[in-house]
């Protein structure tokens, strides 16, 4: 995740902003270095359809998209490539492409992530899939980098629309380059 000084994980604004503006080169090398690792990337529906997702680069690598309702269009490559999976609760619609179901209403994501054939699931956002993972207790590490900007505007925290929680992670490495802080928080224990 990428968040400004003030807290904000877009510029644009909530409704029509995206990630990218408070990035820079070296925070999307970490990004990519991170994600070819993953046997899968887990990411929110709206970031999917705001940065433009397309299929994943890395051999065996797949997309799990979380979904409520699966508005997609299912002709882009990112569906056509056969490398992406939607978590949808139980009574979404039907859907034209693999998809893991959980939960009646809303999604159950502790249980549609158990159903993931995967070691290592990255999770790209955005703050409101972060809210529901934190709120499930799922978030076993954290790569933040925190952008010299301040945006001000009504973006979302990281971990937008969780419960009030708290949990204590462990700072495990932390570097700077030109203003910008990445750093890397693990669970206790």
């Amino acid at each position: 995740m990428v968040a400004s000084l003030d807290g904000s994980t877009v510029v644009g604004g909530e409704a029509e902003g995206n990630s990218r503006s408070l990035s820079n080169p070296i925070d999307q090398q970490l990004l990519l270095t991170l994600r070819s690792l993953a046997d899968t990337l887990l990411v929110g529906a709206t970031t999917v359809r705001r940065e433009g997702y397309g299929p994943p680069r890395v051999p065996g690598q797949r997309l799990a998209v979380v979904s409520r309702a699966a508005r997609f269009d299912f002709d882009l490559p990112l569906w056509t490539s056969g490398r992406a999976v939607l978590l949808l609760p139980e009574d979404a619609p039907a859907v034209p492409v693999p998809s893991i179901r959980a939960g009646r209403g809303d999604l159950d994501l502790v249980a549609a992530v158990a159903q993931l054939d995967a070691d290592f699931v990255q999770a790209e956002g955005g703050a409101s899939l972060n809210g529901l993972l934190a709120a499930g207790d799922l978030i076993d590490e954290l790569n933040l980098s925190l952008s010299p900007l301040m945006v001000g505007g009504d973006g979302s925290r990281v971990t937008a629309h969780a419960p009030e929680l708290v949990r204590r992670m462990r700072l495990a490495h932390v570097l700077e380059h030109d203003d910008f802080l990445f750093t890397r928080y693990v669970r206790y224990g």
